[in-house]
């Protein structure tokens, strides 16, 4: 198992050796992966190899009682959550059976076995993202780059490889819309996926998920007595089993039974921690796409974007020209923009102010080849 964490550590410290995609992003398909991936990890290994559940009961063997629970659930009387342990209730939760009146509320804990499963399928939803992105972008970026980022690149060589890019720039320009908007999309479902995990646990937990961080938060300048803990609430680490049995006159027997959930001591710590992470990340993302819209609306910020990869040497009036050309769209505009930010992320200051001067040069020679066609039909 620790030979698995390291795995994972190694992941969530690679440096990607193209940048295809922001921290945002990374934010979802790598950090909140990765814990995913080990709160998995360490539910798996209590539940399945240690001893998550042990139940005592007269008249049935432990064993027995134990599997019997852990399949068939377990439940709370949410009646019995407040009161003084050892005095009102001997755990909060409860109760004898034959104590109880009829209607009185029963809490059923069915999910427990389930938690490693789902935290794995939280994991996918999360990484999704990236293996559709690097799907749809198919290495582009790559291409374009090729062997920029080499630091013991000749200088011909460099010149060389710039002028590809100015090449493939100019002779696909205005064709990088829907490159640009799945991207986009990806960033929209990225926000969207959070908010709906986030009611996805509340719905796996039975609906103490929402508010369960402030709850515990509040719970803490509380005496025991005037609220019940709200992580016993969800994660009961005492609770009761009804095991059914013939008796010696064929008569059908309720044993009563007291099970003890050590797996809860992990689960309640975990979840606790992953509501503060998705709350962590949805103001993250939410913040993030409201800056894309503002990238999106202003043509200004998208032309500081550029020119902030280029340092102080960069002209910001040559990537005004290069970003806004006479007889291109907004949409075509957007998806020549976000192809050259991404290109931009990957090169050096140096490499940045070449080839935003190649590409002005580029546009300047081909205005001046046009505007002296123009002259000669005219004459």
């Amino acid at each position: 198992m620790i030979d698995l964490f390291d795995d994972l550590k190694k992941w969530l410290l690679k440096i990607d050796a193209i940048k295809i995609d922001n921290n945002v992003f990374k934010l979802h398909y790598r950090a909140t992966f990765i814990v995913m991936a080990c709160a998995c990890i360490f539910i798996t290994a209590n539940s399945y190899i240690g001893d998550p559940i042990d139940c005592m009961v007269a008249g049935v063997p432990g064993d027995m009682m134990d599997t019997y629970c852990w399949i068939h659930s377990t439940y709370s009387i949410p009646s019995r959550w407040v009161g003084k342990k050892g005095v009102d209730v001997p755990h909060p939760g409860v109760a004898p059976v034959a104590d109880l009146e009829d209607g009185t509320e029963i809490k059923y804990h069915k999910w427990y076995q389930w938690v490693s499963f789902f935290l794995c399928l939280e994991a996918l939803f999360f990484y999704l993202p990236r293996f559709i992105w690097k799907g749809a972008e198919n290495g582009k970026v790559a291409m374009l780059v090729g062997n920029l980022k080499d630091p013991l690149l000749s200088d011909k060589a460099k010149e060389t490889q710039i002028d590809e890019i100015v090449k493939y720039y100019r002779k696909h320009r205005g064709t990088h819309f829907f490159y640009a908007l799945r991207f986009f999309a990806l960033e929209v479902y990225n926000f969207a996926n959070v908010i709906c995990q986030m009611y996805f646990i509340d719905f796996f937990l039975g609906g103490e998920f929402q508010t369960y961080g402030m709850d515990v938060l509040n719970y803490t300048g509380l005496e025991h007595e005037d609220r019940p803990d709200p992580m016993a609430k969800v994660f009961p680490k005492v609770t009761k089993c009804t095991f059914h049995k013939y008796g010696p006159s064929g008569t059908v027997e309720k044993k009563d039974g007291l099970c003890t959930l050590p797996v809860n001591i992990i689960n309640e710590k975990l979840f606790i921690f992953i509501w503060f992470w998705l709350i962590f990340v949805a103001v993250c993302s939410g913040l993030y796409l409201i800056f894309r819209l503002s990238t999106l609306l202003a043509d200004q910020m998208r032309v500081g974007l550029i020119t902030v990869h280029g340092g102080r040497s960069c002209r910001r009036s040559d990537v005004e020209a290069i970003l806004e050309p006479a007889g291109f769209t907004w949409t075509e505009n957007i998806g020549d923009w976000f192809l050259l930010h991404l290109v931009c992320k990957n090169l050096n200051v140096l490499l940045v102010n070449d080839l935003i001067r190649n590409l002005h040069k580029a546009d300047e020679d081909s205005k001046s080849t046009f505007d002296n066609g123009n002259v000669e039909t005219k004459c």
